[in-house]
């Protein structure tokens, strides 16, 4: 039983995917000045950031801005037909 164990370790061990190596973060991506992140998300050739004031920017991996996305306000849920 015990090397029943030690086998199917040693399978799962060496028949594993390789996982990639994980995402290298520029240096410094430099937001605007009174500006927070509310989330980060790494893609593969860029780095996105949701910002405090309804925005989202996107940065080139080497922290140089790429586009900027103007998040418009949600309807209002309150209004009555």
């Amino acid at each position: 039983m015990i090397v029943g164990v030690i086998t199917v370790v040693g399978l799962l061990v060496t028949r594993m995917p390789k996982v990639a190596a994980p995402l290298a973060l520029p240096e410094a991506v430099a937001l605007p000045q009174d500006v927070q992140a509310a989330a980060v998300t790494l893609g593969r050739d860029f780095i996105a950031v949701v910002t405090n004031d309804n925005r989202i920017l996107i940065f080139n991996r080497d922290g140089s801005l790429r586009q900027e996305v103007l998040i418009s306000p949600a309807a209002s849920a309150t209004t009555a037909p």
